[in-house]
């Protein structure tokens, strides 16, 4: 089939079995979560000894970004994926690849908007350089907040004389005393902060290391290799190196998987889909079940069977497109953060938790680091899997994560279907 018969992200039509473009039957779905699954790292086996920097840059050779978040009920939002997939591992590793700076052991990974807030490999930031364009103004200019051109050019002449710095630090220095606005339910940010956030958006201040989970701003030359700062690309092909990535971080993907995974558009998806096709590194295939054709990076592989446990953070890339995490798992996820507790259906931090290639259940978790406990305030089973094997399984990961976060006990919460097994294959009292 040539480029010029595809329809890049149409839907289906007619009522018989769709075929792909190399003339098969379309795939199962059991086949493409298998390749889905592969590609994210869960059909590869965990180091044998402790996890090295090595080990980690692996992760990310699958995922390719991890998406940061600042809620902690547990950890930290981009620690997780790489829990979930090597085990236990030390977190300094992970905060060394990417807020540490050396000539022995440089920079890996650097913040920017890519899925949301993310870390991504250094080299890929150019990729991004159409993105700072269009946010020379901040994420959210389209609502009309431009930036102060005065305040942004102090903020950089006081980064370029004083070096990585708060935005509380950089207003110090500034003898600035602004109110902050009270008319967003959100993070009220500084005025001062604002311009350190637009800066860092369009580019021209990046994120060379958190204390406390703070980002300290500097100017992104002196935080990126000049070789990356000077790399240039048109906007076309940056789309088009995202898509290859993304295709290869799904290893199977509708038009729409592929485009949020970066947070792109579909008018910059379809060119950069059709050029992939074209070049062999896609093949457009049906999956039995979805409405839209879906697109198999050439290199994936698709594991006989995937084993194994894992529990899920919210913002682990497997899951983070709701919608492909149904098509793909039958499983209905929403994160209910910001949801009012009396509305709560599972809880308020929920970890799906993935058992031999199968989304199986779901867990409400918190960390209480005060009193060393993990605590699991609710448990509950998907429809059609065994209890006592999938509460004896969790029981483990659970232990695992509780050991991997230094805390000494478990202690299960009365919420949920799966509570009293899980309370009994983890040894513990059910809590209310």
């Amino acid at each position: 089939m040539t480029v010029s018969n595809l329809v890049v992200g149409g839907t289906w039509h007619g009522s018989t079995v769709p075929i792909s473009s190399n003339g098969s039957a379309a795939l199962t779905v059991a086949a493409a979560r298998r390749i889905a699954l592969g590609a994210q790292g869960f059909a590869t086996a965990r180091p044998s000894g402790p996890p090295t920097r090595r080990a980690l840059a692996k992760v990310l050779d699958n995922t390719k970004l991890l998406q940061i978040d600042s809620v902690s009920a547990v950890v930290r939002a981009h620690y997780t994926p790489v829990f979930s997939r090597i085990g236990a591992y030390d977190r300094a590793l992970l905060d060394e690849m990417s807020w540490s700076d050396s000539a022995r052991r440089p920079r890996k990974l650097v913040e920017y908007w890519a899925h949301e807030a993310a870390l991504l490999p250094v080299e890929d930031w150019p990729l991004m350089r159409w993105r700072m364009v269009k946010y020379r103004h901040g994420r959210w200019a389209g609502l009309g907040r431009h930036r102060d051109e005065k305040l942004a050019d102090e903020v950089l002449s006081v980064v370029r004389e004083f070096g990585p710095s708060t935005a509380g630090e950089i207003e110090k220095h500034l003898e600035l005393d602004r109110p902050r606005a009270k008319d967003h339910w959100g993070w009220n940010y500084s005025e001062t902060k604002v311009v350190c956030e637009q800066l860092f958006a369009s580019g021209e201040l990046s994120v060379p290391k958190r204390v406390g989970f703070q980002r300290h701003y500097d100017l992104t030359e002196r935080v990126l290799p000049a070789e990356v700062c000077a790399r240039e690309l048109d906007e076309a092909d940056a789309i088009r190196q995202l898509v290859r990535r993304s295709a290869s971080a799904h290893g199977i993907g509708t038009e729409t998987d592929l485009r949020d995974y970066y947070r792109l558009t579909r008018v910059q998806t379809e060119p950069a889909i059709a050029d992939l096709i074209a070049a062999g590194e896609l093949e457009q295939v049906a999956v039995e079940g979805w409405d839209k054709p879906a697109y198999l990076h050439t290199a994936a592989r698709t594991p006989r069977r995937v084993t194994g446990a894992a529990l899920l953070c919210p913002f682990d890339p497997l899951i983070f497109f709701r919608a492909r995490t149904e098509r793909l798992f039958d499983f209905h996820y929403r994160i209910e953060i910001y949801t009012p507790e009396h509305k709560r259906v599972h809880g308020y931090y929920v970890f799906p938790f993935l058992l031999d290639g199968e989304i199986v259940g779901r867990v409400d978790l918190r960390a209480d680091r005060t009193t060393g406990v993990l605590r699991v305030p609710g448990a509950f089973l998907e429809p059609g899997h065994d209890e006592a094997y999938v509460a004896s399984e969790l029981a483990a990961a659970l232990r695992e994560m509780a050991d991997w976060l230094e805390l000494d006990t478990l202690e299960v919460g009365t919420r949920g279907d799966l509570t009293s097994a899980l309370s009994k294959a983890a040894r513990v009292r059910v809590s209310a």
